[in-house]
């Protein structure tokens, strides 16, 4: 076995294979990026070496740079991880070439999936079914509009190459082809750097399904089960879990014994997934396989017990594979879920900035954390945005279903926005309880899992419940550093001659002011909000429980307050409120900024849709910025006439960058 292993990657899944190679005794020598100097994976490294700037051209896509540090420290193996140069062949090729073990495939195998197209062919010559479609190399707007129309609508144009969700549309009649066709190929030459497209039949309400393979460099192939991945927006998976709900013991047979069809097809060593599209009548279709370790083979640890990357490690050191196919055992249901610093709210928005609060659930044998950070740490700007994987196991789906509920109800995140309350519905909801959410659900439901147009009323009185007794229990300890203690000056009750006097808060839900106003003390108030009056009795906050009795009825909450936020959680859902001195600078900056049009992040504007003159309606697109691997529309705030352009496209902005503005 290696004594010694590089890793080309960062975050979560450097963390994870570092803890692998730990359990084995190898060393292992983490590589970073200037932006990551404090990072985790560099602080749990055996060593690590600095390769450049935060961009990942700058560094993590080095592989001249990844390459000299290898041969500096003695590696004798490199891990790629996911997503920069893991599924580049080039590099692969390189690392054998300089005498080191590339932990992965050969640059063989990924040329010949490195290309939708021709893994289309290689995998029907070889008898795997695939969607009917087109996938030549004549890329004439003409003969794709003829194919287009040949195949037959709907259709998806997909990206030739890379993958991840970019570079692909659907097109449901002859007219809308040609222009999707322009934006995929525009999309897919800024992710890839080249823009070839293949088409294909578009398979309504499909399933994703993926099987997970292995291969040695003894002629072995196995598959470890399936993951369903359906739970999907904009071809990004949200929720993955195995076993399939979906699917019959026959057709699970069928698929796996097809995706170890496909790895032998090309020599596979390894481990790698194979992704299949399956019609509601069970029909699949193969779509290409991942030549790395996927983001969610936490899910297949936890059924089969193994551990995937010491798999990886043994294979690469030129072992057999561990077990044969009869081998292999599930027992039990995972489901995984991935933490973002994003917004829902505003479409998705990723986010930024330092984790001021990151709680996380205990880990135990029903709860796994894989995370690349820790609270203080800052989710930067240049990488993707995700925070953690979570992911739980328990003895069948409903339970695991129940684990997944209490774990995200004990996630507490502040600083940047996170996904956590969208989460928490779709695991509710009845689509994915009931195991029947196909690739496009969310897309064509997003509404049923953003946050509610109405909120709670017994959320909203919690919040304010613990802000007062947060600001009383500040009081009395103060008050018990004074002269006289017992003072009614020192009490925070608002007193008035008579009666205890009003007490009106502020708080901000994200463009909402609510304003209670609060009149008691001690635990027992009237709270007056939305032109109801509701009394408040019994009221303790013990650590971060709160229970209370609202118009009698008792309630129980969990409850933090962290700076300007306070955060409550029924159990079923969580309302996060901010104080009333953030809701002002949030409105003076808009205010201000109503005729500005400003990038929300840092990126590159890969399209201007607009000039000094025009007149245009509110909401109307005037550039498209690439930002953190999607691109953002960057719309006008009302209507009016573009007074003038501050970029072009190609040109690198600065978060908060005025890029437009409408005359005033």
């Amino acid at each position: 076995m290696f004594h010694t292993i590089l890793i080309a990657n960062r975050g979560e899944i450097a963390c994870r294979v570092i803890r692998t190679a730990r359990k084995l005794g190898i060393r292992t020598v983490a590589v970073f990026s200037e932006a990551d100097a404090d990072a985790q994976h560099v602080r749990l490294a055996d060593e690590a070496h600095c390769i450049g700037g935060p961009r990942p051209q700058d560094s993590y896509l080095r592989g001249d740079a990844i390459l000299d540090v290898a041969k500096k420290t003695g590696a004798q193996a490199i891990h790629p991880g996911y997503g920069f140069l893991s599924e580049n062949a080039d590099f692969a090729d390189a690392v054998q070439a300089a005498g080191i073990a590339f932990i992965g495939p050969s640059g063989a195998s990924m040329r010949k999936m490195g290309s939708k197209a021709g893994a289309k062919d290689l995998m029907a010559a070889a008898g795997v079914p695939v969607v009917p479609g087109y996938t030549g190399e004549d890329q004439s707007r003409d003969l794709l509009q003829g194919e287009a129309d040949r195949i037959g609508y709907p259709l998806m144009i997909k990206a030739a190459h890379g993958g991840g969700g970019k570079g692909m549309r659907i097109v449901r009649s002859a007219g809308e082809f040609l222009s999707n066709l322009e934006s995929c190929q525009r999309e897919a030459k800024n992710a890839f750097g080249r823009d070839r497209v293949l088409l294909e039949r578009y398979i309504e309400h499909p399933r994703h399904i993926e099987i997970q393979i292995f291969g040695d460099h003894h002629g072995h192939a196995i598959h470890l089960g399936e993951r369903e991945c359906s739970a999907q927006r904009r071809y990004q998976k949200v929720l993955e879990e195995s076993p399939s709900p979906f699917l019959t013991p026959e057709l699970r047979s069928a698929m796996g014994a097809a995706a170890v069809q496909a790895a032998h097809a090309i020599d596979y060593a390894n481990a790698g997934t194979v992704e299949f599209i399956v019609a509601q009548d069970g029909g699949f279709y193969f779509m290409e396989i991942n030549t790395r370790l996927q983001v969610e083979h936490p899910v297949t640890e936890e059924v089969t017990g193994l551990d995937l990357v010491e798999w990886q490690l043994r294979i690469a050191d030129g072992q057999a594979l561990p077990l044969a196919q009869d081998a292999i055992r599930q027992h039990g249901h995972a489901i995984e879920v991935r933490l973002y610093a994003e917004d829902p709210d505003a479409g998705f928005l990723p986010g930024s900035g330092t984790l001021q609060t990151l709680r996380l659930p205990a880990a135990s044998r029903a709860v796994r954390i894989d995370s690349g950070v820790i609270e203080g740490d800052v989710v930067t700007i240049f990488y993707d945005p995700m925070i953690a994987k979570l992911i739980v196991w328990d003895e069948d789906r409903p339970r695991a279903l129940a684990r997944m509920r209490e774990a995200l109800a004990a996630c507490e995140i502040a600083g940047p926005k996170s996904n956590i309350a969208f989460l928490e519905r779709l695991i509710r909801h009845p689509a994915v309880v009931e195991g029947r959410i196909d690739t496009g659900y969310l897309d064509r439901h997003l509404d049923e899992f953003l946050s509610p147009a109405t909120l709670d009323p017994a959320l909203v009185l919690a919040a304010t419940v613990v802000h007062l007794l947060t600001q009383e229990h500040a009081a009395d300890c103060n008050a018990a550093h004074t002269p006289d203690p017992t003072s009614p000056w020192a009490c925070v009750d608002g007193w008035r001659l008579g009666h205890a006097g009003n007490r009106r808060l502020a708080f901000l839900h994200g463009e909402q002011r609510i304003e209670p106003l609060a009149q008691g003390y001690a635990g027992h108030y009237q709270v007056t909000w939305d032109a109801r009056v509701h009394t408040i009795a019994g009221a303790r906050l013990d650590g971060e429980t709160l229970s209370l009795r609202i118009d009698g009825n008792m309630h129980r909450f969990r409850s933090t307050l962290h700076a300007d936020n306070v955060l409550v959680h029924d159990g079923l859902q969580r309302l996060r409120l901010q104080v009333e001195s953030v809701y002002r600078r949030h409105a003076e900056a808009a205010s201000a900024s109503e005729h500005r049009i400003r990038a929300p992040m840092p990126g590159r504007v890969v399209l201007v849709q607009a000039k000094p003159g025009d007149t245009v309606n509110a909401g109307a697109v005037l550039l498209v910025l690439e930002a953190m691997k999607m691109e953002l529309a960057l719309k006008a705030p009302r209507a009016g006439v573009v007074a003038e352009l501050r970029a072009q496209a190609g040109d690198f902005v600065e978060a908060d960058a005025v890029l437009a503005t409408l005359e005033q």
